[in-house]
């Protein structure tokens, strides 16, 4: 069964989405955040309180399109992109009324590109909190004669990193960073990932995200979730647990904007075209 491209441009119905103190700090755990981090990870330390990882956008504006996008096996499938906008800072608890839309499905050749976007509101107030641009790339199902897409001119500044962060992430992360609600077998099951063709389950995208956001948030904004306004980039290699990854961001002038890469300890680029943006202290 082909892609449904009747399915752009559909508004879905509003899913209406609630978390709890004990998700957000499940999340900060899961994305690698500690005992330095306690403003994230506790919700009771004296003279701390509790703030959310401004990643922890990504999960809160996830929705049903309440339409399948085809007959599609779900190990052909990876999370290409994933950007957000935040319109104010996370609750540490809240809920949120979301739509989401099919925005294109493009022809990569080997494969489609679909795109989706999110608009996630307060369910109390009814203000935006949230939008969400996601990618998702489905292997063989390419070929089909329509448009490639637009293309991004992200180019790499021609002087060394403003910083640089590096994280190791643990073996089992990705066994923790799935308790935040992505049970895709991909990231657990041998058997599956031998299927998609890795030699061991490897670690979601949105960990990596998550991380490289953490690097973002403590380099740029002074660890203040509430000037992290926006962060886009595209998945370009799979992460496995226990891996290294270190965060390269250049930023602007004003500090208002910042480039970044994500690479592992041999070169090897997880995340690129990474973009993200800055309010003022």
């Amino acid at each position: 069964m082909p892609l449904d491209h009747g399915l752009i441009g559909v508004e879905s119905a509003p899913h209406e989405r609630s978390w709890t103190s004990a998700d957000t700090l499940l999340y900060a755990l899961g994305v690698g955040a500690g005992t330095e981090e306690l403003a994230f990870t506790t919700e009771n330390s004296a003279g701390i309180r509790q703030r959310v990882l401004p990643t922890f956008a990504v999960l809160a504006a996830q929705a049903p399109t309440g339409r399948r996008l085809g007959d599609v096996d779900p190990a052909m499938l990876v999370h290409a992109e994933q950007s957000f906008e935040l319109h104010r800072e996370l609750p540490p608890a809240g809920r949120v009324r979301t739509t989401s839309t099919v925005t294109g499905i493009y022809d990569k050749g080997s494969g489609a590109l679909v795109t989706t976007e999110a608009r996630a509101a307060d369910a109390e107030n009814g203000e935006s909190l949230i939008t969400s641009r996601s990618s998702v790339f489905i292997r063989g199902e390419g070929g089909f004669g329509g448009e490639r897409g637009p293309r991004d001119e992200w180019a790499e500044p021609g002087r060394p990193p403003d910083h640089t962060v590096t994280y190791e992430t643990r073996q089992d992360q990705a066994l923790l960073y799935r308790l935040s609600g992505d049970r895709n077998p991909l990231h657990s099951d041998p058997v599956f990932a031998a299927r998609a063709g890795f030699p061991r389950p490897i670690l979601h995208g949105l960990c990596t995200y998550g991380i490289t956001g953490r690097a973002l948030l403590h380099a740029v904004a002074g660890s203040d979730p509430a000037r992290f306004a926006a962060m886009s980039g595209r998945f370009s290699k799979p992460v496995f647990p226990g891996e290294t990854l270190t965060v390269s961001i250049w930023t602007s002038g004003d500090g208002a904007t910042a480039l970044f890469r994500t690479a592992k300890d041999d070169g090897t680029v997880v995340i690129d075209r990474g973009r993200a943006a800055f309010r003022p202290a």
